[in-house]
């Protein structure tokens, strides 16, 4: 019996080639071979094909350009403030030169105590102080181009020692222009207080000394400094005198206070919020 082929040709089946690179193979992906020899390329997903390689995007390239601005304004505003402080060097030491301004002076001129008594009661359960101080003061401006105009003086009397309160008074407020000297007689200072126990002990030794009462005499004020055209702010001053020897009057007759050695330093007094330098 004669057998004939088939008028159609089969079609054969190969498998698809090993992957690169010694990736682990998957499932098969067949090819059809057509008799005409052309091959087709199955529509089968292979999970371990490659995906392309995207380069990351890379944001920090926004904030240079701010980055570079702020450098900038950083800077111009450094710089800027540099300029400024070496000009207000360069005015201020021409102006120093120009007028070599000092600072005023003030004098204790005399001191008369006409009442010290510290009197404690029989069972010493209080004490009771009782002052009255009469002192002459003189303030001198020596600048030839400078004014001052001073605010009221506050007044008080402390022991050099321990700081023991005294007595306390004021000054009127007065204007010193150049080359000028101002003169004030009979100002008071006085105090009648009741001490606690600690305050007397530390007052009464210093009353039993010989050589006299180590006081010092504090004055506080606002001053405003006024040269031809320019006009300062009111700044705060604090004018000490101290080395003053005072002695307990006896009688009715006031004691005086040597003053010989006394010397009036002035200080300025800067206040940042609740710190006084």
């Amino acid at each position: 019996m004669s057998v004939f082929p088939s008028s159609k040709p089969a079609a054969t089946t190969t498998a698809a080639p090993p992957p690169a690179n010694g990736a682990t193979a998957g499932p098969p992906a067949a090819t059809t071979t057509a008799t005409n020899g052309g091959a087709t390329k199955s529509n089968l997903y292979n999970p371990t094909s490659r995906q392309p390689y995207r380069q990351p995007y890379n944001r920090r390239h926004h904030h240079r350009p701010r980055r570079n601005y702020c450098c900038c304004c950083c800077f111009w505003t450094i710089l800027i403030i540099l300029i400024l402080a070496l000009l207000v060097a360069i005015a201020g030491s021409i102006l120093y030169v120009l007028y070599r301004p000092h600072r005023p002076s003030f004098t204790l001129a005399s001191l008369r105590i006409h009442r010290l008594n510290l009197t404690t009661t029989a069972d010493s359960a209080s004490s009771h102080l009782s002052t009255l101080f009469n002192l002459t003061l003189s303030s001198k401006n020596p600048n030839s181009h400078l004014t001052f105009t001073y605010d009221p003086f506050t007044l008080s009397c402390v022991t050099s020692n321990n700081d023991v309160f005294i007595g306390n008074g004021t000054l009127p407020a007065f204007i010193s222009n150049s080359k000028n000297e101002t003169t004030f007689k009979g100002v008071v200072i006085t105090t009648s207080s009741d001490l606690d126990a600690d305050t007397v002990n530390n007052l009464r030794p210093d009353l039993k000394k010989k050589n006299g009462i180590p006081l010092k005499i504090e004055m506080d004020t606002k001053v405003t400094m006024k040269m031809d055209g320019l006009k300062s702010k009111k700044v705060g001053i604090r004018v000490m005198c101290d080395d003053i020897k005072g002695t307990v009057p006896k009688g009715k007759s006031p004691s005086v206070a040597n003053v010989s050695g006394s010397k009036c330093k002035v200080d300025l007094r800067i206040k940042i919020w609740k710190w006084t330098f």
